[in-house]
């Protein structure tokens, strides 16, 4: 017991640090939620104190005008999401399980385009887009992020299904089943924690992204997605902070909720893309 009791008033100084990291991680969230519920005289009058009364009716303002765009971004979000899973599933089993000349010179050349840094494409990308007749729809969200987001996930996925062993698929053919039998039954459900992890990475990067839904939604305000719609919300209420907070909530919500609900995916994902490569 004497043990033990040394061993926690040890311990105590790491675990009283990981708490203020994680106060002060969570602050901003507490604060954007409590002035949410204010109006701008409450705002000026106590900052950072929660006072009542709390005015929900902010939420409701900020829902009027968000709503369409949230809508926006759930539809590109899902819709590059399925897209990214499943290309990146075909070429990462390819890559990782088909020897065929040339295979390892394409895949560096897959992970080169990594390098890249996104701005440099943006006008080439713009150009693309527009020579498809893409511009003024959902499809020059969706495909741009398609392509961008496999580069990532067939990483991940590669390494992943390099990984498995090889008695798994010997026994699959044993029992008769081909190439897409044995990706089918045997490494696909395996995926599961890694494309838990991939949609996650996506869902955050297509909720988030700025300058390329602000570049080809300039023109048409129906599609914009919420990180967009935001900042014409934020200029419209520039001064009236309460819907403003309630907003910047809304915005982050369903990646909360997201997060909450598949941060234990997540992890084994991680965990299980770090293998030897």
């Amino acid at each position: 017991m004497v043990a033990m009791a040394l061993k926690r008033w040890r311990e105590a100084p790491a675990y009283a640090l990981l708490g203020a990291l994680v106060a002060l991680t969570f602050a901003p969230f507490f604060f954007m939620l409590s002035l949410s519920l204010k109006d701008n005289a409450e705002f000026y009058k106590s900052f950072w104190a929660v006072s009542p009364p709390f005015h929900w009716d902010n939420f409701g303002n900020a829902a009027g005008e968000l709503l369409p765009y949230m809508l926006n971004s759930l539809v590109v979000s899902g819709a590059s999401v399925v897209g990214v899973v499943v290309l990146s599933c075909f070429a990462a089993y390819a890559f990782a399980r088909f020897h065929f000349v040339g295979r390892e010179v394409l895949f560096y050349m897959v992970l080169a385009v990594m390098m890249i840094p996104g701005i440099l494409i943006l006008v080439p990308q713009f150009l693309l887009v527009k020579n498809l007749g893409l511009l003024g729809t959902r499809w020059s969200l969706i495909l741009p992020y398609i392509a961008g987001g496999q580069v990532l996930a067939v990483f991940i996925m590669r390494s992943f299904f390099a990984g498995l062993p090889e008695e798994l698929f010997e026994a699959a053919r044993i029992d008769g089943a081909g190439e897409m039998g044995a990706f089918w039954h045997i490494a696909l459900p395996l995926t599961r924690p890694v494309l838990g992890s991939i949609d996650i990475i996506q869902v955050l990067y297509t909720w988030n992204d700025y300058v390329w839904p602000f570049v080809v939604t300039s023109q048409t305000p129906s599609i914009r997605t919420l990180v967009v719609g935001l900042v014409a919300f934020q200029q419209r209420h520039y001064t009236d902070w309460g819907p403003l907070m309630a907003g910047y909530t809304l915005a982050a919500l369903p990646l909360v909720i997201l997060f909450f609900f598949t941060v234990r995916y997540f992890v084994q994902g991680l965990t299980a893309g770090a293998l030897k490569f």
